[in-house]
């Protein structure tokens, strides 16, 4: 046999890289009991058992382990082709996922400009942070954080960040002034549960000693916690790049010039080969001119050219420690 049936692939593909026949037939919406006689088949076809199996767990053999590589790779080809044979058409729907700050405070407000400028462009919003989900065909592009370094992927950049301390005005007038750094110290400080340090790294770039970084409420998530702090609950440090809306607007103030340049940035994210699809193409260029006309926002440098971040920066590396937001969502 040259070729097994396409269907039992997809399912052999599916279970290997889920690692779960249960999970395979969620995603497929097959049963378990179909997952597991379409890979029986599959291994009864090709005379080589694919997958071990006991006390409820399969795991892959080597054999299935070295094919499950080649499958993948060979259905990523097929599902590239056929993104790139709808998109020609115009009539497939741009599936993406991004990073929740990214889409709620930057991209939301923004969408109705990139819907004007490209009627015919659908857009679908998946819901996932596992950039694997390329291989299944169900997404086209992704906007993360981090340094460019996906294997696999090719990965663009879009904007530097760097994050300061802000607050309502209604926050910063409520107590006594904030005249220095220090004055942070008679506010509630709002922290984000996977962004432990910031208020330790910002307390360090200001040079400010004697002051709790971890007192006030922990919150789960950047958009969370900036909620809390738009509805008055305290300071948060945060990104001025995201919240340029805010700023601009005064919803939001920063009382004092402490930034901290992190080390990455954001980038739009998508398989080999598909930079040039019309739809991709076409949001990466709408992207990139709303971060241009945003004052402030740093699309060319991730560290930033102002040379206060450069002072504040060189302060941080000299005590040894790299403010670092790679794991920020």
């Amino acid at each position: 046999m040259d070729l097994p049936p396409l269907d039992a692939l997809r399912v052999f593909e599916a279970a290997a890289r889920r690692g779960s026949f249960n999970a395979a037939a969620a995603e497929l919406n097959l049963t378990p009991s179909a997952v597991s006689h379409r890979i029986r088949a599959l291994e009864n076809a090709l005379r080589v058992p694919l997958f071990d199996r006991a006390h409820r767990r399969v795991t892959l053999t080597r054999d299935g382990a070295r094919y499950a590589e080649a499958v993948a790779d060979a259905l990523s080809i097929l599902r590239g082709a056929t993104r790139r044979l709808s998109a020609s058409r115009g009539d497939a729907p741009l599936a993406m996922t991004l990073s929740p700050a990214f889409a709620l405070r930057w991209l939301m407000p923004r969408l109705t400009r990139f819907q004007q400028r490209h009627p015919e462009i659908e857009l679908r919003f998946v819901s996932t942070s596992d950039l694997h989900e390329f291989r299944s065909g169900d997404l086209d592009v992704a906007v993360r954080y981090g340094r460019g370094e996906w294997p696999g992927l090719e990965a663009e950049w879009l904007m530097a960040l760097d994050a300061t301390a802000v607050c309502t005005p209604e926050v910063a007038a409520d107590g006594p002034p904030l005249d220095t750094p220090a004055d942070v110290a008679h506010r509630v400080r709002i922290h984000v549960e996977n962004r432990p340090d910031d208020w330790r790294m910002w307390l360090l770039a200001a040079g400010v000693e004697g002051v709790d970084p971890t007192a006030g409420p922990v919150f789960d998530s950047t958009p969370v916690a900036l909620e809390a702090a738009l509805i008055h609950i305290g300071m948060v440090i945060a990104d001025r790049q995201i919240l340029a809306r805010e700023l601009g607007e005064g919803r939001l103030i920063e009382p004092f010039d402490v930034h901290m340049p992190a080390t990455a940035g954001y980038y739009l994210v998508h398989p080999p080969g598909s930079a040039e699809d019309p739809r991709i193409r076409a949001f990466r260029d709408w992207v990139r001119e709303e971060i241009a006309a945003t004052p402030g926002v740093g699309a060319a440098d991730p560290i930033g050219s102002l040379s206060r971040k450069v002072e504040v920066r060189g302060d941080i590396l000299s005590t040894g420690v790299e403010w670092d937001a790679a794991s920020r969502s």
